[in-house]
């Protein structure tokens, strides 16, 4: 067999056919394991291009490696179009064409006719040199996902509605890259969707393995699929690092007691999830480190390239590099052990533990660590505000998905404050956000979003939920209560006005089904929910609001066990509980959560 590396634009562009064989597996890639993560790599390449001052030039970037692809060279007559069959990585063959398709679509309405031309050579073999129609394509997918693929390459608007994997696919990558190439305004689209095609032709790289004649391509396939034990990427950066001791003719067995054992041992070698994949989590912090440092994305893949070229290349001396990591890994080691209720320690149960928001690990090292000078008022101010923003668009069911990009341009820009103004740059950088992707949602629009939407169904996971009514019990209590704080992640969400609501609540409502619907959606409000103990909760279930001598009702109940200020508000002269109630609650908790939880400057 023969292995090479090569980019898209050398793959594609040659009159080839890779042909899906019929025994391979249907398209099974999706939104969070695959598409976004892809779109983030190949945007971060993007972007780094884009900083390039000449991009005719084509700037050194580094390349972004998609993995590897086993083909097997079919025999055919001089003169026709080669065949080869695609026995491994057509998961990936599939959506790299997706992609290159997606961005030639919006390139021929936003970009250079230029771009949107070497994009159609690289998904479509020319049309004057086909025999059969099935020739047109570069890659030929088996039947289960042939037609929905046609349509995906195709340009008919009426083929967006697929639900067929492929065709979400290519909605998704499409929306993905118009968004981004109008992030600037349509002035700029033409230069960003040139450094996305660049990107996309060059700068990405795939080890193509060519099977010859004899090769056994199931041996291969299973080999490298293989399980296997791969260096860490902090390995490959201990070995860097070293080396340039050594060069630099320091005691390396020094340096290793006095600085790498910060980072060994079994604490930083256990397995995190991160995004679609576990990692180790020496890598995970090494990989917020360097994105935290530079200000710039880092895909994970990237991690010892970037450390070796933009942190260990420009250090005179190592030393300062190991004092600087050292410093950072034990400031990273103690967020697990922040105060839970000071303002870093709420920043890192709502945002990373419950909104699993991990993108914001970078700036809340930035903010913690001692080399930023940051005063805890200061400190605490920016913790607060880049929470409120994030809550307020989740509140509002707007996109999250650009919360790296604001991240690290958020980094970049208090790095030019001084210490003590961190708070006020970072409400100023906030509000200032005009895109729909960034926008801090203004008091109007959360109370408007949470008087209207089924909250306990759309606050998944259901700990989200917990997280909001966890929030605007801490807003009732004050240093006077007996505990400043509500319990967290211990209570259960109850429905005020059960789901199962017919045998009880029924009284005075219309025997219609619209009158039913309504209720079925105003039960799941915010106004009709509130937190009970596990033991409590079971208990009161489906009671009516009110009781008898054989059964306690959920009023009388409440007010016999729960001691939560939110509990105490909610009993107070309710002798009913309608569905007037329900909206009313609902406006009055909005109100508070936008006006007193997670403010926004004016």
């Amino acid at each position: 067999m023969q292995a090479n590396t090569l980019t898209p634009q050398k793959l594609f562009e040659p009159q080839v056919r890779y042909v899906i064989p019929v025994f391979q597996r249907p398209y099974v890639w999706e939104i969070e394991k695959q598409w976004e993560p892809l779109w983030a790599d190949v945007r971060a390449v993007a972007e780094e291009l884009l900083e390039g001052e000449d991009l005719a030039r084509h700037p050194e970037v580094p390349a972004h490696f998609l993995g590897a692809v086993v083909l097997d060279q079919q025999p055919n007559p001089a003169g026709y179009i080669q065949v080869r069959h695609v026995i491994d990585g057509q998961q990936r063959l599939i959506t790299l064409q997706l992609l290159l398709n997606a961005v030639r679509q919006v390139a021929e309405k936003y970009g250079r006719s230029r771009d949107a031309a070497l994009l159609k050579a690289l998904v479509r073999n020319p049309e004057h040199i086909i025999e059969e129609d099935d020739e047109l394509l570069k890659v030929w997918p088996i039947l289960a996902d042939r037609a929905p693929f046609q349509d995906a390459m195709d340009d008919d608007p009426a083929n967006d509605s697929g639900e067929h994997r492929v065709s979400q696919a290519i909605v998704f990558l499409r929306e993905r890259i118009r968004n981004w190439a109008l992030e600037r305004g349509e002035d700029e689209a033409s230069d960003r969707l040139r450094s996305l095609t660049t990107t996309l032709a060059r700068h990405l790289k795939l080890v193509v393995i060519d099977l010859e004649p004899g090769d056994n391509a199931q041996a291969i396939f299973e080999a490298l699929n293989d399980r296997g034990s791969p260096l860490l990427a902090a390995d490959l950066v201990k070995n860097a690092v070293f080396q340039a001791a050594e060069r630099q003719h320091l005691d390396t067995e020094q340096l290793d007691r006095d600085y790498w054992e910060a980072v060994s041992g079994d604490f930083w070698r256990k397995e995190l999830r991160q995004g679609r994949l576990n990692r180790p989590r020496i890598d995970v912090f090494l990989n917020y480190w360097l994105t935290m440092r530079r200000a710039h994305l880092v895909p994970s893949d990237r991690i010892f390239a970037d450390f070796r070229d933009h942190v260990l290349a420009p250090a005179e001396d190592v030393r300062t590099v190991l004092a600087e990591l050292k410093s950072d890994a034990q400031c990273y080691r103690q967020l697990d052990n922040l105060a839970p209720y000071s303002t870093p320690g709420t920043f890192h149960y709502r945002v990373i533990e419950v909104m699993d928001i991990a993108a914001t690990m970078p700036l809340l090292l930035w903010l913690l660590r001692p080399a930023s000078s940051v005063p805890p008022p200061a400190r605490d101010q920016a913790l607060k505000a880049v929470e409120s923003w994030l809550v307020r668009r989740m509140l509002c069911r707007t996109t999250l998905a650009d919360t790296n990009s604001v991240v690290v341009e958020l980094i970049k820009h208090l790095e030019l404050q001084e210490p003590h103004d961190i708070g006020n740059a970072t409400e100023r950088f906030l509000a200032e956000q005009t895109g729909d992707s960034r926008r801090w949602p203004l008091d109007v629009e959360v109370i408007d979003s949470l008087r209207r939407i089924r909250f306990y169904s759309v606050m998944i996971p259901r700990r989200r939920g917990r997280m909001i009514l966890e929030a605007l019990e801490d807003s009732y209590r004050s240093p006077k209560s007996e505990d400043a704080h509500c319990p967290r992640a211990s209570l259960t969400i109850e429905h005020i006005m059960p789901v199962s609501w017919e045998k009880h609540w029924s009284a005075g409502l219309a025997n219609d089904a619209d009158s039913r619907l309504r209720r079925d959606h105003r039960v799941q409000k915010l106004g009709n929910l509130t937190l009970l103990t596990s033991r409590l909760n079971p208990a009161l279930s489906n009671s009516g609001w009110s009781g008898n001598e054989q059964h306690q009702g959920k009023r009388e109940g409440i007010a016999e066990h729960s001691v939560l200020m939110l509990n105490k508000q909610l009993l107070a002269d309710q002798v009913h509980w309608t569905e007037e109630d329900i909206e009313e609650r609902s406006h009055a908790l909005a109100s508070r959560i936008a006006k007193q939880v997670w403010t926004r400057p004016v």
